[in-house]
């Protein structure tokens, strides 16, 4: 049996604790690997690495640190098809998918590349005789990010690159369900260069979570989870004096208006729903049809949604891979039920899926719930799974309304041919992130990544220039050289501009 180890000061290390979680092949059901779980001790290693690496890498020139990022942004580039393939493999979803994934990291490797432009201060001359004010921006010391499954490559890549450019030292403590792509990940930083110690791994659960919180020499703790999690990390995290961002859940709506195509719009739908089996938190799990369009709208997503192929990420004709654990598809098929129970109608229901030489695979088929209200449970809960719920609308107003009242906060789209109604939406929904014809609404790097309400604790979002701000912290100098002997200028009342 394989085994995943840690990284640290440079090396892999198998650490001190040999507690171990198992690393499944989702297109199977078999375990494929086992990956050591960090004790506190394991923690304090690669936090201790990290702090001594900071003396000298805080104080790295710009020009070294960007030869290093452009050096790993083309290995990262040339091994795209392994790290789709590794994300693939303990993931489950399609190559094309953890292709997609490993890009849209990478365009975050590149706009760290530009760090000497992003980390550009001020400087103001002669604001009193004599007198200039400057500012610049410092790193913060050691950093951590605490990553989910859903996307073992993306996510620790808004974090690591933009931190690491701006010259602090890093602990990645990714998911322990697919931990793979993250040992590859810190071999790629060795070979491009970046010194012992400013890049580590360290696998784990709770225990290394809580290790990650509570050490003295973290500074700041990124991380992108569940809610309940997020807020967990974001108390205990600020409570022990560290910046923190932590990115939660969501529960995405996508309002259809009767203008809106319906080819394009159900196209859409189906791809932002059923992607990647639904385990993005950036998914459309709630498509809220206003007034006529709801009939003709489920048809038309129940249709596409029946053609949809499933199968093994490996396999190259398959649009939706599995689920990432049994647990996870038992939770998915459990709530597809409360629908059924709870009123709703499954108009598609992807529940007793088999797969042809898969049978022991986590697999569950896209299924479209219509009749949703909100109080069932497949519209209250976040799903996590391929599952698409139609709530019906009587007006664009109250559409906005159902949007405003979720606690979530991450991401909404709208699908019309009215500029007026997208305007409107988009100035009056309270979500960060918003798609006008565009049901995912990822940022590109160069802006920040981040929710409103329940989708995020902190006041930062990810990556971007939000993210430079994030991992830095403003140093504002007032410099006098003062050349006329015995002219000190100096008094007891307060400084003001002369």
């Amino acid at each position: 049996m394989r085994t995943v180890t840690h990284w640290i000061g440079g090396k892999p290390t198998t650490g001190e604790s040999t507690r171990t979680s198992p690393v499944w092949n989702p297109a199977t059901g078999q375990q494929q690997a086992e990956v050591l779980l960090a004790s506190t001790a394991d923690v304090d290693q690669a936090v201790q690495a990290a702090k001594a690496a900071f003396a000298s890498w805080s104080q790295s020139s710009l020009s070294a640190r960007t030869k290093i990022l452009f050096t790993f942004r083309e290995l990262v580039n040339a091994r795209t098809q392994q790290l789709a393939e590794i994300v693939s493999d303990e993931h489950g979803k399609v190559i094309s998918d953890a292709r997609g994934e490993v890009q849209r990291g990478l365009e975050v490797v590149e706009f760290a590349c530009g760090i000497p432009t992003l980390l550009k201060g001020d400087y103001s001359d002669q604001v009193s005789t004599g007198v200039d004010l400057f500012s610049f921006r410092a790193p913060l010391g050691v950093c951590a990010g605490i990553t989910p499954f859903n996307f073992p490559a993306m996510v620790p890549m808004w974090m690591h690159p933009v931190a690491i450019a701006c010259g602090n030292t890093f602990v990645l403590k990714p998911s322990e369900r697919d931990p793979s792509a993250s040992q590859l990940v810190a071999e790629l930083w060795a070979e491009a260069g970046l010194p012992e110690g400013v890049f580590n791994v360290v696998h784990g659960d709770k225990e290394a979570v809580d290790a990650l919180l509570d050490h003295p020499d973290v500074a700041a703790v990124s991380f992108v989870g569940s809610t309940p999690i997020a807020k967990y990390i974001h108390q205990r995290g600020t409570a022990n004096g560290k910046r923190v961002q932590a990115l939660g859940g969501a529960k995405n709506h996508a309002i259809v208006m009767p203008d809106a195509g319906i080819d394009y719009t159900s196209d859409h739908l189906v791809a932002a729903a059923f992607g990647s089996a639904g385990e993005r938190c950036m998914a459309i799990s709630a498509a809220v049809a206003v007034g006529g369009a709801a009939d003709e709208l489920v048809a038309a997503v129940a249709e596409k949604a029946r053609a949809v192929k499933v199968g093994p990420g490996r396999e190259p004709d398959s649009e939706m891979g599995p689920v990432i654990t049994a647990a996870a598809k038992d939770r998915i098929v459990g709530l597809i039920g409360s629908g059924a129970e709870q009123g709703a109608d499954l108009a598609v229901d992807g529940r007793g899926l088999s797969v042809a030489g898969h049978e022991d695979g986590f697999f569950v088929g896209p299924t479209l719930i219509d009749g949703v209200t909100p109080e069932m449970d497949v519209y209250r809960e976040e799903i996590f799974g391929p599952v698409l719920s139609v709530v019906r609308a009587s007006s664009v107003d109250e559409a906005i309304a159902l949007v405003n009242s979720n606690p979530y906060g991450n991401g909404t789209a709208i699908f019309t041919s009215s500029g007026e109604a997208a305007r409107r939406f988009q100035r009056e929904v309270n979500v960060g992130m918003i798609g006008i014809n565009v049901p995912i609404p990822v940022p590109m790097a160069y802006y920040s990544f981040g929710g409103w309400k329940d989708s995020l604790f902190g006041d930062k979002h990810v990556h971007g220039p939000e993210g430079v701000s994030f991992y830095t912290r403003a140093k504002v100098i007032t410099s006098r050289w003062p050349h006329v002997e015995g002219a000190s200028g100096s008094s007891f009342h307060f400084p003001t501009a002369n």
